[in-house]
């Protein structure tokens, strides 16, 4: 796909803020700091970023399509005028009770753009924030995981270490993250 390769990022909790009430609109997507600058920095260095993430709040009907697709055209937008480019996003709507292939911890929508995108999985990065997040990258194959300690991150490092299963990198956000992927090709 892209010469560096890809980066796969989660997105409540990695590139916005998270909220136990979900993210139902516009108005209460919220960029972390320096996040927007992050992708614009994978993206002027050779990476192609695809979005991972859940979205049950579709099938608990908590929020619409068309307003989840709202929410990611403006996010796509955002890392535009930053200077970054997502190339997709590949969400799961199903809730956790659905037992579907593509909710994380599963691999479904990874493997689902390593199908469309022909990405070489051993060189692909998954950044999250949740212990499902690196389970996900682990299990599609991913090289590398990396958590990061926004969102639900402080927990999950614990939670993974304890099940013997911990991400290959712990970075304090995104930014200081893809610092690390940055290196990891200096």
């Amino acid at each position: 796909m892209n010469p560096c390769g890809t980066v796969f990022l989660d997105r409540d909790g990695v590139i916005n803020m998270d909220s136990s009430d979900y993210i139902k609109c516009w108005a209460e997507f919220f960029f972390i700091p320096g996040s927007l600058d992050a992708i614009a920095r994978l993206t002027r260095n050779g990476y192609a970023v695809i979005v991972i993430t859940n979205q049950s709040a579709v099938n608990r009907r908590m929020i619409t399509l068309p307003e989840l697709e709202t929410i990611h055209r403006r996010l796509c937008r955002s890392a535009c005028k930053s200077g970054g480019r997502i190339t997709d996003i590949f969400f799961c709507p199903h809730r956790p009770d659905e037992n579907c292939a593509c909710r994380k911890p599963k691999p479904g929508m990874i493997l689902a753009a390593r199908k469309r995108y022909g990405i070489d999985l051993a060189g692909a990065v998954m950044v999250g924030d949740s212990v499902k997040d690196i389970l996900a990258g682990q299990a599609a194959g991913c090289g590398r995981t990396v958590l990061v300690k926004t969102g639900n991150g402080m927990s999950a490092v614990h939670s993974l270490e304890e099940i013997g299963r911990p991400p290959d990198h712990v970075a304090a956000d995104l930014d200081r993250a893809v610092g690390w992927i940055l290196d990891l090709h200096a």
